[in-house]
């Protein structure tokens, strides 16, 4: 592969993965409101369908791994994107419970052929070790999803209704598709190519700590993300913000990932990802504990949102980096698949257990609850640290 048409990949992935974010993970940040006042469901019901997106990428998510192990991330990436349109299109349809958990399954499919974890393995497949840093770079426009769609998805919904704008975003699903065509193609197992290399030795298993610990804090991150993804708006909101200002503060979390993201990809080449890892995890309690505030000054609002954005930004980023440190990147997508399967299953249940929690302790508690769980997953980043540590 070129150098240009490395350069033209990476900013097509990163570019994918901007818009298959705000089209899929935050859709329901932003229309869920809407969807249960339409309908005249109840929020659990709503958040139900996104918990079950959640549910079958777990399901799905060891067999994903290693199908882009296999054939590289063109077909399946491309896959993702019809069946994201299809779970818009289904949204905007149907009015019976049964289509809407449908649409969901169809978004789920999508999310986990689609956005990061696929993203990522599929540039391990490209690159190899060299991976680290595209890994960095796709996440810069990613990071501007919630920035871009929660807006744009409000500003559609005000327009055509909520209906109206799934209709767009399928529109854009489908669109996306020559993105993921930028893609290196992948010889097939068993062709010429595979037939004159000497086979490799098998990798070595992973360590089960390590293992372990990687699997802890991506869940962790995991639950917390699907928690606020869905109820960010409605914790600012809860908290005393007007529904505008509530939303334009949770999108200013877009601006804190893609401004951590920058940095790291300008200034932080030589950082150990279990350093950035560690630093990363530190910015979760604080940014809940600034959220406490946040009904009283706005900047405390600010700091929340900022923060855990950047805290997040840096997380994704260690997510997809780590496992060349840790783990074989022979093997990247099925290692990697199988350790984020219970980490999918737990934030399956967060919108739900995050809504209940809202309804029966109120916001504040809810934002300590979240301090705690944070300090938790960086206590794990910290052990993880001290045992696998070495100089790159």
């Amino acid at each position: 592969m070129t150098g240009r048409a490395r350069t033209v990949a990476i900013f097509c992935l990163g570019l994918s993965q901007l818009l298959h974010w705000g089209l899929s993970y935050y859709l329901i940040g932003v229309f869920g409101g809407r969807i249960a006042a339409d309908l005249g469901w109840s929020h659990a019901t709503v958040y139900s369908g996104f918990s079950l997106a959640l549910l079958v990428m777990g399901v799905l998510s060891s067999p994903v791994g290693r199908l882009v192990d296999r054939v590289g991330g063109r077909m399946p990436m491309s896959l993702g994107a019809v069946l994201a349109a299809a779970g818009c299109m289904l949204l905007a349809i149907g009015h019976d419970y049964w289509i809407y958990l449908l649409a969901w399954v169809a978004l789920g499919a999508a999310m986990r052929l689609t956005l990061y974890d696929a993203a990522f393995a599929a540039l391990a497949k490209a690159f190899g070790t060299g991976a680290k840093r595209p890994i960095a770079q796709i996440t810069l426009l990613g990071g501007l999803a919630s920035t871009a769609f929660w807006p744009f998805g409000n500003l559609l919904a005000e327009t055509w209704g909520w209906r109206g704008a799934c209709w767009v975003y399928a529109s854009i699903a489908i669109a996306s598709i020559p993105l993921f065509l930028t893609l290196p193609r992948v010889a097939a197992p068993g062709g010429a190519q595979a037939e004159a290399e000497p086979p490799l030795p098998p990798p070595p298993p992973p360590s089960k700590l390590a293992a372990w610990l990687f699997a802890y804090t991506v869940g962790g991150l995991n639950f917390l993300n699907a928690a606020f993804s869905a109820h960010m708006i409605v914790v600012l909101a809860a908290l005393g913000l007007a529904l505008p200002v509530a939303v334009w503060v949770a999108s200013l979390r877009g601006i804190g990932q893609s401004s951590a993201r920058f940095c790291e990809v300008a200034f932080g080449g030589r950082i150990n990802p279990l350093n950035l890892h560690l630093g990363a995890a530190l910015g979760f309690p604080l940014s809940f504990i600034a959220g406490v505030w946040s009904g009283d000054w706005l900047v405390a609002a600010m700091a929340f949102a900022l923060v855990y954005g950047a805290s997040n930004g840096l997380m994704s980023i260690t997510r997809g980096t780590l496992p060349l440190v840790l783990f074989d990147p022979r093997t990247y997508g099925a290692t990697v698949g199988k350790l984020l399967t219970p980490g999918f299953v737990l934030a399956a249940v967060a919108p739900s257990a995050y809504a209940a929690l809202l309804d029966g302790f109120g916001p504040r508690a809810t934002l300590w609850v979240s301090a705690f769980l944070a300090l938790t997953i960086t206590a794990a980043a910290g052990v993880l640290r001290r045992r696998f540590y070495r100089p790159i």
